[in-house]
Formats: C-alpha cells, structure tokens, sequence
C-alpha cells in the first residue's frame, strides 16, 4: 500500500497559490493516470486506486495547510496504513521555481504543513517531493507562498509540477531510492 498526500489549502481564493502546488501536482497524477478523487472523510478528499494488485492512496488534506497532520493521521489510522507507506508533496520556499527534490526523511524546513504531519505522526522518516517555488526578498512570506507564480517563472513552474506527478508515477512500480536517484534535480 502506499498513500500519497498533495499538500494545499481549499478553497477558490487559494486555487492557483504557490502554496497549492502539493495540490496542483496532485491534479496531475490524477489527470495522468484518468482517476478522480471520489471520496470525502476525515477532512480530506481522496481516492483508493488498485494498480497492479497495491492500493494506492491519493489524498487532498481539506483541513487547510497548517492542520495538514490532522487528516493524514486520521486517513493512516483508519486504514491502518503505516508511515513507511506515506509520501508528501509540497511547495518549498528553499527551492528555486522549476526544481524538485525528494528526500526520504527530514525536518519540515520551515513548511507548515509537513511540520504538522511530522509532529501528529511522531515522525520524521516521511518520504516527500518538495516542489522549489522560489522567494522574493521584497515580499513577505505569507503573501508570497498565498500570491500566484509570476508570469515569468510560469514555464519553469510548470516543468516541475510535470516532473514531480512523473515521479510519483514512476514511483508506484519501483522503490523510492531508485526514484530520487533519477528525478532528483
């Protein structure tokens, strides 16, 4: 089994927001592998996808991104999935705009959605897929993660939520190392 978690906050106000890219690379793989997420429990929206006799998965916390924990956790309980199961897609302010990275462990580095999944699970052995959204000096985070991705940096953006839904993709037939030793970027 495997769970698979693209991070944002709902709403149309935050649709097309930096910090929606969790959930941005999330409409890719469903739009990629023709799946929609048709159920609603525990406050997030999700699938259960059969690929090659494994569930799989896919969840949009709706708890907004700094409760993102509160979802995960009560999903992973109740299907009595493990934390070795649990991948995490999420924006990151570290990262330049086109660049992901995947790590299978590690602090939250400042996101708030994963440091509330991390601290709910007690853990921080989480694989993740960190989407690189840039920063601006001249605006502060909080309008800079809520604004959307400049005009300029849309190309680059783009190229990176494609990479990210290909890895995760990738990923449901093979291991997580050999997925990071071809996506990392």
């Amino acid at each position: 089994m495997k769970i698979i978690v693209g991070l944002g906050n709902p709403g149309k106000e935050y649709a097309k927001t930096r910090h929606n890219t969790g959930f941005l690379v999330m409409d890719e793989i469903l739009k990629k592998l023709n799946i929609e997420l048709d159920k609603e429990k525990y406050e997030a929206l999700y699938t259960i996808y059969k690929y090659q006799n494994e569930k799989i998965y896919f969840v949009k916390p709706m708890t907004y991104m700094n409760n993102s924990g509160k979802a995960v956790k009560a999903l992973m309980n109740y299907y009595k999935l493990n934390v070795d199961d649990l991948l995490v897609i999420y924006d990151d302010l570290d990262l330049p705009v086109g660049k992901i990275r995947l790590r299978e462990s590690g602090s939250c580095g400042g996101q708030n959605g994963m440091r509330s999944i991390i601290d709910l699970l007690g853990n921080q052995n989480i694989k993740r897929i960190r989407v690189g959204i840039g920063k601006d000096p001249l605006i502060p985070t909080v309008d800079y993660v809520l604004g959307k991705v400049s005009p300029s940096d849309k190309k680059e953006y783009k190229k990176a939520l494609d990479k990210a839904s290909e890895a995760v993709i990738y990923y449901l037939d093979n291991d997580f190392n050999k997925t990071m030793s071809i996506f990392n970027s």
